[in-house]
């Protein structure tokens, strides 16, 4: 398949959360846009490992880094790794994230508020953070954030903390755009709908993905390929220069703000 833009040939992509789903999706397409990737994954080490041979099948240069991004020591490692190998980052995609169960208010704990938001919000923050000094030192970069459809109803079904925390990562990427604009970097999101991934695999029944479809016009679930144009869209200046503090909904009209 070929792809629409020809300005992120040898781009520097760093992508969390990139073995499965809409990551492994997101690398596959950098990777045929003729990107060099950091693919960073948490447990599932052997499906980084087919994405990665994926990818450098695609004649992409790949570094595989793992860590666990709801500690705190991952993060500042991560990045480490992606300049010893590449000597700078271009684009950086936080999509690494998950519910980590799905609970009413009932059922709320401290430590597993803090869990969600480690994994969900910290981690996030901590990545811009790390990257930025390096895009202002190159004069220019690219962050997309990946927040969810929830950010905008406000979740379901024991989703709510989630949907919080993934308000959060939509509030900040228009805030950060503001700040970021002046040294040339753009920030922006993308919030996937009711996507088939292991995400809603572990999280979500048969009966609640079938009344999630229903509300869907387009009369489907997504899948995480669907999403992966709208990475190459807002990465390249050629496609979306003008474009900073936007969410991009992917959602087959499920939300239409």
């Amino acid at each position: 398949m070929e792809t629409f833009v020809t300005d992120l040939r040898d781009r520097v992509v760093l992508i969390t959360g990139a073995s499965t789903g809409i990551g492994a999706a997101a690398a596959l397409a950098f990777a045929r846009a003729g990107s060099r990737l950091a693919l960073h994954y948490n447990a599932s080490e052997d499906a980084a490992r087919r994405v990665a041979q994926d990818a450098e099948s695609l004649g992409a240069p790949v570094l595989l880094t793992q860590g666990d991004l709801g500690g705190t020591d991952a993060v500042p490692r991560i990045v480490a790794e992606t300049m010893a190998r590449y000597g700078r980052i271009d684009v950086l995609v936080n999509n690494a994230g998950g519910m980590l169960g799905r609970r009413g208010i009932a059922e709320y704990t401290a430590a597993h508020l803090q869990q969600v938001l480690a994994l969900n919000v910290t981690q996030v923050v901590m990545l811009v953070h790390e990257v930025v000094p390096i895009m202002r030192a190159q004069g220019r970069g690219n962050i997309i954030n990946v927040t969810s459809i929830a950010a905008r109803t406000g979740g379901a079904g024991g989703a709510v903390l989630y949907a919080g925390a993934k308000g959060f990562i939509s509030t900040v990427t228009h805030g950060w755009a503001r700040e970021l604009a002046p040294d040339n970097i753009r920030v922006n999101a993308v919030s996937p709908g009711v996507v088939t991934t292991p995400f809603h695999e572990r999280y979500s029944t048969p009966a609640q993905l079938e009344a999630m479809r229903a509300s869907i016009p387009v009369g489907r679930l997504g899948t995480a390929e669907e999403c992966a144009g709208t990475f190459l869209y807002l990465a390249s200046d050629q496609a979306s220069g003008y474009v900073t503090g936007q969410v991009v909904e992917v959602n087959g009209g499920q939300y239409m703000p």
